[in-house]
């Protein structure tokens, strides 16, 4: 018998024995039968684990978020600004150099 939500069977779900809590699992059949809508299949934060015969063989993850990078504008802005001339700090380090 298949829930509704996940194609998860129950079957599948007792012969693992409980050793992936958390986790839906699928037979192989069920997964070759759910890849003609795998985002119904796959949806959700949990991970997939494909058994065959009762063993597990497969795990499919879901993606990790990419990490958001702030902006140019942002960046420049945490900047901290520059109060004495480019040409000032030059000639000082010149000066000092002789």
């Amino acid at each position: 018998m298949k829930t509704k939500q996940s194609g998860v069977s129950e079957q599948a779900n007792a012969r693992i024995g409980g050793r992936y809590a958390g986790t839906k699992t699928l037979t192989i059949r069920e997964a070759r039968e759910g890849l003609s809508h795998p985002d119904q299949m796959f949806a959700g934060d949990d991970e997939v684990i494909v058994t065959r015969r009762g063993e597990p063989i497969a795990r499919i993850l879901p993606i990790a978020p990419q990490p958001r990078l702030r902006s140019l504008k942002a960046f420049l802005a945490g900047q901290p600004m520059q109060t004495v001339p480019s040409e000032v700090l030059i000639a000082e380090d010149r000066e000092d150099r002789c």
